[in-house]
């Protein structure tokens, strides 16, 4: 099985590396963090299913499992492929960025 991993997985690696470097100013825990879910992900190739199905946490059927690295959640798919999708933040509404739910206030407003 090979291991994919998205532009947005890419991207949510860089900016995971600045933020940790630029905004609270240690380069060394920047690089540290982004090797760290690097290597966790890259067990997958091995372990496919190692990760929690998705599902148990938010009871919808969804086909993504999830990685724990750190304060870091990886959210993968396995196919033919295993495709890394997202790199979030553990504490970031994961589920709205996972699915791009956007929603504003006209969505909420009675009939």
């Amino acid at each position: 099985m090979n291991l994919l991993v998205t532009p947005a997985a890419l991207q949510d690696l860089k900016d995971i590396q600045k933020y940790i470097r630029d905004e609270l100013s240690n380069p060394i825990a920047a690089d540290k963090t982004v090797r760290n879910i690097i290597s966790k992900y890259k067990k997958l190739a091995d372990m496919p299913f190692m990760g929690t199905p998705l599902q148990q946490t938010i009871s919808i059927d969804v086909p993504f499992r999830y990685l724990v690295s750190g304060s870091y959640l990886i959210f993968y798919k396995v196919t033919d492929n295993i495709e890394i999708h997202r790199i979030i933040y553990g504490r970031r509404d994961y589920i709205r960025i996972l699915f791009d739910m956007n929603f504003s206030e006209d969505d909420f407003e009675s009939e």
